[in-house]
């Protein structure tokens, strides 16, 4: 099977504001089947959209959510967001909980997650 990529919040938020955009060039390029989100992104995304009380955004984020598989977070991940926090911990450089959750969840599955974060 090919490499697989997991969209980050910011990405997908991205094709949301810019549906013919470089993202899009990009799955396109690709092949929708290797892209993939998390349910942790997919339920912030609609919590941005739901805080932001608009029909229009919504919907957006809900075509793209249906274009593409969401993978639930399931074992192992947890194991790996175990691991990867206590390192990360060790080495003073924690992240955010979100971003621990959806880099645990592609470590398991052997994705690669692809975000505009640094």
């Amino acid at each position: 099977m090919s490499q697989r990529y997991l969209l980050d919040t910011n990405i997908i938020s991205d094709l949301v504001r810019n549906p013919q955009g470089d993202v899009m060039k990009k799955i396109r390029e690709l092949g929708e089947e290797s892209i993939c989100t998390s349910i942790i992104v997919a339920s912030e995304l609609r919590f941005c959209a739901t805080r932001k009380e608009s029909e229009k955004l919504t919907q957006r984020v809900e075509v793209i959510l249906s274009a593409m598989e969401i993978i639930p977070f399931e074992e192992p991940a947890d194991c790996h967001y175990a691991a990867i926090r206590n390192l990360l911990k060790k080495k003073g450089r924690p992240i955010g909980p979100i971003d621990l959750l959806i880099a645990a969840q592609a470590l398991s599955l052997n994705l690669i997650v692809v975000t505009a974060n640094t």
